[in-house]
């Protein structure tokens, strides 16, 4: 697996990461913790240096998961995990980024992480109760004492990104960016790009569509989030079929996947970009990984953007009361 630079501190990682949330949050199914365990160690044996987790996943239960797979090759990988929630009696009841709150969950997700030092640790939402300032010099803290190394954002607007670097170098945002949700391209990349910054997109895969296992006629488990995103509408996934079909063409050409081309499109776009798409089946972890292999021409990539550029449903990523917490 190639390497990439996140951020100018010299944060190296693995070209394409692993997204654990899916492992025991969001889809409706919660792994087997060996089975989970089985597939995190998989991808470290396929290459994979950089895990992404959070303390809301679960919560709590993905960063355990991550920290038990992880721990005999704990010197080979990068781990990071993001604060920004408040939790009470283990479930989580909105946003808290008060530097006592951040100080002491901190300390927890190192305790269920089993480590003495988080690699990459992101603000995951933005509190509009606490000045980023704050944020910030709390993460510089806990950096000079040695229990993070690099900082990140999630979800920031471009104000946010600025006043946090400014006093704590952000290494990574964490956003999401796929062909299917292009909107970090009219603001955030340029800034990340000026600022040096990397990026780090979730959901690379438009959390399953661009793979086309997933369709107008797909009915999703109670449990399962994207039964509640507006973007999951039938008639929003009717909207995407084009972008899909095209995938599948220019895949069959290369003899690759569709899951593979959008990965590889993401990879095209800027060498400071680590997507970090996510899986629960062996296969499809190896399927994701071999994108790094694949190379685009420059028609197939301009034939691509174009394509996304006609495709716009005009509504929210997330209901309004998630909506609320993007800072954008």
């Amino acid at each position: 697996m190639i390497t990439r630079t996140l951020g100018t501190g010299g944060l190296e990682v693995s070209a394409i990461g692993f997204g654990c949330m899916g492992l025991s949050h969001a889809y409706g199914i919660e792994v087997d913790q060996q089975a989970g365990v089985d597939l995190i160690r998989s991808a470290v044996d396929q290459g994979v240096t950089f895990f992404d987790t959070a303390q809301v996943y679960g919560p709590f239960t993905n960063e355990q998961l991550v920290g038990r797979a992880l721990a005999p090759v704990r010197d080979q990988v990068m781990i990071a995990t993001k604060f920004g929630f408040h939790f009470e009696d283990g479930r989580s009841t909105g946003l808290n980024s008060h530097p006592d709150y951040i100080r002491s969950t901190v300390d927890e997700s190192l305790h269920r992480l089993g480590i003495d030092t988080i690699d990459l640790l992101y603000q995951h939402r933005v509190d509009p109760a606490v000045p980023i300032e704050d944020v910030a010099g709390t993460v510089k803290d806990l950096i000079d004492a040695g229990k993070v190394r690099y900082f990140g954002l999630s979800e920031a607007g471009v104000d946010v990104i600025r006043r946090a670097h400014a006093v704590q170098p952000v290494s990574a945002l964490q956003s999401e960016y796929s062909l299917w949700w292009r909107e970090p391209e009219a603001e955030i990349i340029p800034t990340l790009v000026e600022l040096g910054i990397g990026l780090v997109p979730f959901s690379p895969l438009g959390k399953g569509l661009l793979t086309g296992t997933i369709t107008a006629e797909t009915r999703f488990a109670t449990s399962d989030l994207r039964g509640n995103l507006p973007r999951f509408t039938e008639e929003a996934r009717a909207a995407s079929q084009a972008v899909i079909d095209l995938l599948g063409r220019i895949a069959a050409n290369l003899g690759a996947t569709n899951a593979q081309v959008a990965l590889a499109w993401i990879l095209a776009q800027n060498p400071a970009i680590v997507p970090i798409p996510g899986t629960t089946k062996p296969h499809r972890l190896a399927e994701n990984l071999g994108a790094a292999n694949v190379q685009l021409s420059a028609e197939d990539l301009a034939e691509l953007t174009a394509a996304t550029d006609q495709y716009t449903v005009a509504t929210d990523r997330y209901p309004a009361a998630m909506q609320s917490w993007v800072n954008r």
